[in-house]
């Protein structure tokens, strides 16, 4: 499928492109290159530049059958005497070529990947497509060009995918029988019934399920959501290492209740407290320190306890 392929304003067109291809022959050297005039004369590759841009016309309406003689000059220019210029003209006159097989492509891909990548690469396709393309066959360059650019895309994306095809063929087979089954049982398939759509065992299906999972890949800088609350997916990750804010604020509430509430007890049951809590001393210590058995300081410890659970959970 071939698409007409506009021509820029400055590629030209003419009626006169033999006239024009003859005139800029060896003998008619003298006429173009400027020996008469003390200019230097131009190479044969200017030469040949000249020539098309003089059978194109640079000013007024070209028709559509001036714009195919003037790609015929240059076509026929470029295959006697291939010069940059001359192939920088027909790049520039089949680039639309490109932009169109990049849209195809790009059609069928992930979002993170850019038209803008494709249609690189899809360059560097036409640019081998016109110094490789032999018109005496009687094949249609737009045919010839398309293939070549879809095959430089496709070269390109398979080189920059990490991916084995092996895994890619896998992955297309899988989503193949999973439409399959959904069209006929009309619900989502079971994994034992894909299984057997693939003629594979269970154990099986859940290797290739872990071999699949790499093909998934999401651009960590896509927007989600919608208005004026659009952020990027890499901003709703969780960091493990940061410090909850929820959970810092209400650490601090209760730090502060449970210091209301030390305040609140005796001094004795104070004192056993933060002795034991704030000091890490035992109980014994705590009964040297109070001049007490240890028994007493753990029914002191004790009663300390629920007089402060009781001040904890009584309404504020």
């Amino acid at each position: 499928m071939t698409e007409p392929t506009p021509v820029p304003d400055h590629a030209g067109g003419g009626s006169n492109t033999v006239a024009a291809r003859s005139s800029s022959a060896p003998g008619n050297a003298r006429d173009h290159g400027g020996v008469a005039n003390g200019q230097r004369p131009k190479p044969p590759g200017a030469l040949a530049l000249a020539a098309v841009e003089s059978a194109w016309g640079t000013h007024g309406q070209r028709s559509g059958d001036e714009v195919e003689a003037g790609i015929v000059a240059l076509w026929q220019s470029f295959g006697e005497r291939p010069s940059q210029e001359l192939r920088d003209r027909l790049v520039l006159h089949y680039a639309p070529l490109v932009k169109y097989v990049a849209g195809r492509v790009g059609t069928g891909l992930p979002s993170h990947v850019e038209i803008s990548d494709l249609i690189q690469s899809g360059i560097f396709g036409l640019v081998d497509a016109i110094e490789k393309f032999e018109p005496e066959r009687g094949l249609k360059f737009e045919t010839y060009a398309m293939q070549r650019i879809r095959g430089a895309i496709l070269d390109d994306l398979r080189a920059q995918d990490w991916v084995p095809r092996s895994v890619r063929s896998r992955a297309r087979d899988v989503e193949r029988a999973l439409e399959r089954l959904e069209a006929k049982l009309q619900r989502t398939a079971t994994d034992s019934e894909l299984a057997d759509e693939l003629e594979l065992s269970t154990e099986d299906l859940r290797e290739l399920f872990a071999q699949l999972q790499m093909t998934s890949v999401v651009a960590l800088d896509d927007l989600i959501g919608a208005g004026h609350a659009q952020a990027s997916l890499a901003e709703t990750l969780p960091d493990d290492r940061a410090e909850d804010p929820v959970a810092a604020l209400v650490d601090r509430d209760s730090r502060r209740q449970l210091a209301e509430a030390v305040e609140r007890l005796s001094e004795r049951d104070r004192v056993v407290v933060t002795l034991y809590y704030f000091e890490n001393l035992t109980l014994a210590e705590i009964g040297r320190v109070l001049g007490v058995t240890e028994s007493r300081v753990c029914q002191l410890h004790t009663r300390a306890v629920l007089r402060l659970r009781t001040k904890l959970t009584e309404p504020s």
